[in-house]
């Protein structure tokens, strides 16, 4: 899979970012970089909801804060080694700056 990349610059969470569940190994690496002068806390979350169901909602899908990438306030890395459906950065305190999610994850060249 290719890098995807979503900045948040608000108190928000980006839209849901589908992961391949069925890709083996699963591992996805993530980064969240947050710009210079950012005031800001941010979560990594993840659900395993399906969120190409038709009657799927973010606002209302069950989320989990990613262990090593929740409340942070800096730029830092972690990963999934075990399938998820969807992940999202949720900025749930913010005063200026920008905060970017890149996600990659494992997998057959060029997808």
């Amino acid at each position: 899979m290719r890098p995807i990349r979503v900045t948040v610059g608000s108190q928000a969470a980006s839209a849901p970012i589908p992961m391949d569940h069925y890709q083996g190994p699963f591992n996805v690496g993530i980064s969240v970089v947050l710009s210079a002068g950012a005031s800001l806390t941010y979560s990594v979350e993840h659900t395993f909801d399906d969120v190409f169901a038709p009657d799927f909602n973010a606002s209302t899908a069950t989320w989990f804060g990613n262990s090593g990438l929740s409340s942070k306030t800096t730029s830092l890395d972690g990963n999934y080694a075990f399938p998820v459906r969807a992940i999202r950065l949720n900025v749930t305190t913010y005063s200026s700056g920008t905060a970017t999610m890149t996600l990659i994850q494992a997998g057959m060249p060029g997808r």
